[in-house]
């Protein structure tokens, strides 16, 4: 018994080391989910004032293709024209590790789904994997990744990914893929992600008829479409550097939500095995108190 009580007494001091680990961390994931959410809060005032602008200086553009089926390609921006489809290209974002509950699984999880289901061969599609766990999933499945990137800081700046994100928007000009989705998990709240698919090229999620309309107009130099070339890339690049802020918010939210759990399931194992303790300890008791009795009455 006094082996079975030194045992019980070694797991309650290594679960509690555990769970004075898991609470650490869980701070952590919180203090970088404010930060995070932070983030993301000011990239989007930026990114409301950068669509107003293209949504104002694209209206005539964007007006014309909606309104007809009929007209010359040449005379409008590539990336506000659908042409027909004949690869995709995805960018996938996860993290680097684990000690995220289900964050990673349940977008590789659902990105096979999506594959499956959407696409017979692997050459029609294109792979770009943002995070570790992402691109090690695809390569052990024999999917090839045209471009990863690993290793990025809890708060991303646009310098960390501008690589990346002007490639991609570079290869869908170069027509190496036809139209391109971001699939990441969305920030709800602290609790909750949700996973999302959005259509990032060609731009097509602007409404004409909600163009701020001014007094006086801009006077625009050299011109207006030379200006529209250089800005639609640059929405473009800013709508997946958004997917990337929002994605990080997330994963510090999931690992704040694991950490929590494995606390509280550290403080539930404590519970019961300080209950197992203290019944075996009040057995030894018992069993000794009744050795002595037994001795004392057989000297009598």
């Amino acid at each position: 018994m006094g082996a079975s009580l030194n045992e019980i007494k070694q797991r309650i001091t290594s679960t509690k080391k555990t769970s004075q680990i898991t609470k650490a961390m869980q701070m952590v994931s919180a203090s970088k989910l404010t930060k995070s959410e932070a983030h993301s809060t000011q990239f989007q005032i930026y990114a409301e004032k950068v669509r107003e602008l293209v949504t104002h200086i694209a209206k005539q553009q964007l007006t014309t293709i909606q309104g007809s089926d009929d007209f010359d390609e040449l005379d409008f921006n590539s990336m506000l024209i659908s042409r027909p489809v004949k690869k995709t290209g995805y960018i996938v974002i996860t993290s680097d590790g684990g000690l995220v509950g289900g964050y990673n699984s349940s977008i590789l999880k659902q990105m096979m789904t999506m594959l499956e289901k959407d696409h017979r061969a692997v050459d029609e599609y294109v792979m770009i994997a943002i995070g570790g766990v992402g691109a090690d999933f695809f390569k052990a499945r024999g999917i090839n990744i045209a471009y990863e990137l690993r290793h990025l800081s809890d708060q991303p700046s646009f310098e960390e990914v501008r690589k990346i994100v002007n490639l991609t928007t570079s290869m869908y000009q170069n027509e190496v893929f036809d139209e391109l989705y971001v699939c990441y998990n969305h920030h709800v709240n602290s609790l909750t992600s949700q996973f999302r698919v959005e259509k990032m090229l060609p731009i097509s999620g602007i409404d004409p008829e909600g163009a701020t309309v001014y007094e006086q107009e801009y006077i625009f130099e050299p011109s207006k479409e030379v200006i529209l070339n250089q800005l639609l890339p640059q929405y473009a690049e800013s709508l997946i550097y958004g997917a990337i802020v929002d994605a990080k918010t997330a994963e510090h939210a999931a690992g704040m939500t694991a950490m929590k759990t494995a606390t509280d399931n550290a403080s539930n194992i404590i519970d019961d095995l300080t209950i197992s303790y203290n019944r075996a300890r009040q057995g030894a008791i018992t069993q000794e108190i009744t050795e002595i009795v037994g001795g004392a009455a057989a000297l009598e």
